[in-house]
């Protein structure tokens, strides 16, 4: 006689047991991974080896774990170690790229180039189409003296990924101690982004000239934004006469005043070689007026009411001129009701120094009627921009308030024979 069968209802509990006990170990083999990545996560963020090593223990199996030990020795200085431990955990996930830049830092730490070399082609070799592991072998063969290597590989890392194209420029720049040249040639400026953040380098260095020509090779491909900020830079570092190639709305290459009619809306926020007026003075309120003109269809209107610092400018302009020229410029001014032991007055100062060239005494004998005005100057040697300004004279106590209105209009400039 054959064995007697099983009930199948005895297989079918045989496998159900079986499966619970596989979910349960699933379950387990979960919880002990999660309870050691938590003491991993744990002892980088503290630096305790202690507790690094305790996720290790809970989950030897685990290449984060032995990556969190890594960390936790590397804060302390402790690189031998870390790197037994990187070199663990590659062996448990051995296509992991952060794992083996991480073991090339750590080798390049120990001052093993070579070792940390071959880390970073492995990490490469895994993430070929990534820019981190690029920029990570492009440095170390950099400080390798490998020039030629090193760039070639960091213009790779920053054409797949645009946000490392400011760091190659720098090092480019640095390397070539500020050879524009070398800098354009090392970095690969070639394309419009590349142009754009050269520029903003080379602005920032106080080089005009040379931001000029980035600028006008990317123009197309610039946004407004991007035009102000190299404006802004470039007045910073006195660099006038790039800042105004930059921002002018003409092509003429005299002296001007740009707007001198005020006819053009003025703005709080202007940079540059327009009107500039601060924002923030409670005291004065600056607007254009169209029933007051000396000519045109508009004219600026002050309107004072009360203490304000003196020498501060209320409206100014900074404006392109010739060394070791005479100039003259004209205005129009009109007064109302104006009461002060400060009263305002237009001067012109040197930008860079901040030395006055010529200044009216007050603007206040216009009384109710428009009333011509000029200042005649000299410009001394390597001066390349002037700032025409409005402004308080100082008062003989303080506080020293001022009330009022005043009107401005028709400014002119022009070139007179020495």
């Amino acid at each position: 006689m054959g064995k007697p069968s099983r009930p199948a209802g005895f297989t079918r509990i045989a496998i159900s047991l079986l499966g619970i006990c596989g979910c349960l170990l699933i379950i387990f083999v979960s919880v002990i991974i999660g309870v050691s990545r938590m003491f991993g996560r744990y002892g980088m963020l503290t630096g305790s080896i202690q507790v690094a090593a305790q996720a290790v223990r809970l989950a030897p199996s685990d290449a984060d774990a032995h990556r969190a030990l890594a960390t936790a020795f590397q804060n302390v200085g402790m690189h031998q170690e870390a790197r037994g431990q990187l070199e663990i955990a590659i062996s448990l996930r051995p296509n992991d790229d952060y794992l083996w830049l991480e073991l090339g830092n750590v080798r390049d730490e120990l001052g093993d180039s070579e070792g940390a070399l071959r880390a970073f082609d492995q990490a490469v070799a895994n993430a070929p189409y990534y820019a981190h592991t690029h920029w990570q072998r492009g440095n170390l063969r950099l400080r390798l003296g490998r020039y030629d290597e090193a760039f070639a590989e960091l213009r790779e890392a920053a054409r797949s990924n645009r946000t490392f194209t400011p760091s190659l420029i720098d090092l480019a720049w640095s390397l070539s101690r500020g050879d524009v040249t070398l800098t354009e040639r090392l970095a690969g400026i070639e394309s419009p982004d590349s142009r754009i953040a050269f520029a903003r380098l080379l602005a920032k260095r106080g080089k005009g000239k040379e931001t000029v020509e980035q600028f006008r090779l990317s123009a197309n491909h610039i946004s407004e934004e991007f035009r102000r900020e190299l404006v802004m830079e470039l007045i910073a570092k006195h660099e006038y006469e790039a800042a105004f190639d930059i921002w002018k709305r003409t092509e003429t290459g005299t002296s001007q005043i740009y707007d001198g009619g005020f006819e053009n809306t003025i703005t709080f926020g202007e940079i540059g070689f327009g009107w500039q007026v601060p924002r923030d003075r409670s005291t004065i309120e600056v607007s254009q007026d169209t029933a007051e003109k000396d000519s045109g269809t508009r004219s600026l209107r002050i309107t004072f009411g009360g203490d304000s610092p003196a020498a501060e400018s209320i409206v100014s302009q900074t404006i392109i001129i010739k060394p070791q020229q005479k100039y003259r410029i004209s205005f129009a001014v009109k007064t109302k009701d104006i009461v002060t032991g400060g009263p305002p007055s237009v001067s012109v100062i040197e930008a860079v120094s901040n030395v006055r060239l010529a200044n009216t005494l007050t603007v206040m004998q216009s009384e109710g009627t428009w009333q011509k005005h000029s200042l005649e100057f000299t410009t001394p040697p390597n001066c390349s921009a002037i700032v025409l300004r409005l402004a308080r004279n100082a008062c003989d106590s303080t506080p020293c308030p001022i009330f009022g209105l005043l009107w401005l209009d028709s400014f002119s400039i022009e070139e007179l024979k020495l």
